[in-house]
């Protein structure tokens, strides 16, 4: 049998290109959310409804393209269920509430250059839990030049600056840890059942998650209006999109391999942020860090040279 797209060189890499360019876009989208809702970086509560209503309303569009699909949304037994709310819990709930809080005390920019430490996270955490996905040292090297991209799309226009704060850059980075591990542990869980409905249930159940946090400590979208509403129906679309589209590479891919190309993210990121935030594009350091970024995933995807002798 033919590999399907999902497990071919060329077609992991134009769908995993492909999330990364939504979740790249997110960061320009959730910035613009805070500005139209009128959410201000003090304002947790309402930072949790905002991402509450995006993940909950995913989950649901994904949950019903399943079922259009004839797929058992409702046939997950109660461990399966039990390891989905875990799932949604970590890889949404957890995740974003470092996520949201951290986009709001950073810039588009830093945020998704912090982001992109998860692929070390992924990385290493593959090379202790799978034997297949060993760090090898071809992949170290990538991952060190992807690295290096990260630093250098920052240089030169003083972006980053020196500071680091735990509410903001911290808050990302854990989130990036957050993300890796509840990656793989969906991996796992996704060998026994289907990535879509799988994500689908987690993003819905995270997203009821944060809601009700935010709920709790008295969140209302008072300026919620057409504009502001097309852009939560936006994010809620990319994040089920991506999420699906992960889990599946995830499933038929080596994470190590998938992981690599997060840092992707930074640079769709960076770029989209300067578009939509109005910050400064024509920089060198763009260029730079766009080749270091796909020399690195080129490095850690190549296939190993076979010796013959």
């Amino acid at each position: 049998m033919k590999p399907s797209l999902y497990q071919t060189r060329s077609g992991v890499f134009a769908l995993a290109t492909l999330c990364c360019f939504l979740w790249g876009s997110a960061y320009p989208a959730i910035k613009n959310g805070y500005a139209l809702l009128h959410i201000a970086p003090s304002d947790i509560a309402s930072q949790m409804l905002f991402a509450g209503w995006r993940f909950a309303l995913a989950g649901a569009i994904l949950l019903l393209v399943a079922a259009a699909m004839k797929k058992a949304i409702l046939a997950l037994n109660g461990k399966q269920m039990r390891q989905v709310a875990l799932l949604g819990l970590t890889q949404t709930a957890i995740q974003y509430i470092f996520f949201y809080i951290g986009l709001a005390h950073a810039t588009g920019v830093k945020s998704s250059i912090m982001n992109a430490t998860g692929v070390f996270f992924s990385v290493v955490l593959a090379h202790f839990i799978y034997t297949n996905d060993r760090l090898s040292g071809r992949k170290a090297l990538g991952c060190l030049i992807g690295f290096l991209g990260v630093v250098v799309v920052n240089l030169g226009g003083g972006a980053l600056g020196f500071d680091f704060a735990l509410l903001g850059e911290g808050f990302v980075i854990i989130a990036a840890f957050v993300l890796a591990a509840a990656s793989i542990y969906g991996k796992r869980l996704s060998a026994s059942m289907d990535p879509m409905v799988m994500t689908g249930w987690q993003l819905f159940l995270g997203g009821v998650i944060l809601t009700g946090i935010g709920m709790a400590g008295g969140a209302h979208m008072q300026a919620l209006d057409l504009q502001s509403g097309g852009l939560l129906l936006y994010m809620a679309l990319l994040s089920s999109v991506a999420f699906a589209v992960w889990s599946l590479l995830l499933k038929h891919n080596p994470v190590g391999l998938i992981a690599a190309f997060n840092f992707l993210v930074p640079v769709f990121g960076v770029t989209l942020s300067a578009i939509f935030l109005g910050e400064s594009l024509l920089r060198w350091s763009y260029l730079v860090a766009l080749v270091l970024v796909c020399a690195g995933i080129w490095m850690v995807t190549r296939p190993p040279v076979v010796t013959r002798v």
